[in-house]
């Protein structure tokens, strides 16, 4: 099946919201290729930037239950990256 790669990036203004997005991001583990997290105090606001590999479907289920958490919220950025032999 073909992936693509994608970028999500995530705003948590709610951090009482954060271990139902670590339960989700948990269940797409496979599919994540790094994440990076940055707390932003002066504004207070975590910025966390999750880089996948996954099918265009999964990239979509995950960023949906994403999108629907309370206090948190999230854009993607993806491209469907082509291996040239």
């Amino acid at each position: 099946m073909e992936t693509r790669i994608a970028v999500i990036g995530i705003v948590v203004e709610d951090e009482k919201s954060v271990e139902i997005l670590n339960e989700i991001l948990h269940e797409y583990r496979y599919f994540i290729i790094g994440r990076m997290g940055i707390p932003y105090p002066k504004k207070e606001v975590s910025i966390i930037s999750i880089a996948v590999d996954a099918p265009q479907t999964t990239i979509s289920a995950l960023t949906g239950k994403i999108g629907k958490i309370n206090g948190i919220s999230s854009k993607t950025a993806y491209q469907s990256v082509k291996r040239e032999d």
